[in-house]
């Protein structure tokens, strides 16, 4: 018989935080930087290149969208159980400009059943706000990490 591992809210956040970033190759390329996790929250900060500006000098909003999505993505799959999103819109407030480091604020609004909302702030270095997103995810079938016997 195994003795089983209990780990913490934290420590079980952690976990499926580096698990996936290992695995996430979008959210890596585009240099983005975890900040922090906890269970049902990230914050993901990412600079704007000059190659993520658009015709108007100004970045892109998918790229925005982008950072945002992945901020969401690891909060919502903070508890060891797959999560995908269902459902995202996002409002833009404020342009951001090649250099801004763009910080993501992923919070949890609501979780039950399979489906949960979250709510994620975007902000440039200056504290202004250039983005609001929001996540409706959807738990699927499997784990982050692997399930113990």
């Amino acid at each position: 018989m195994t003795d089983r591992v209990v780990l913490t809210a934290q420590e079980l956040a952690d976990a499926c935080a580096d698990a996936m970033w290992r695995e996430d190759n979008a959210t890596r390329h585009l240099g983005m930087t975890m900040e922090r996790v906890a269970p049902g929250m990230a914050v993901i900060s990412m600079v704007i290149k000059p190659d993520m500006t658009n015709g108007h000098g100004t970045c892109h909003g998918g790229y925005i969208f982008a950072l945002a999505d992945s901020a969401f993505a690891f909060a919502c799959n903070s508890y060891n159980q797959r999560a995908v999103a269902q459902h995202c819109s996002v409002t833009y407030i404020a342009p951001a400009l090649a250099g801004d480091r763009l910080t993501a604020t992923a919070r949890e609004v609501s979780r039950r059943g399979r489906g949960g909302i979250y709510d994620i702030n975007v902000t440039n270095q200056n504290g202004e706000h250039i983005a609001e997103f929001r996540g409706h995810s959807r738990t699927v079938k499997g784990t982050i990490l692997p399930e113990q016997a």
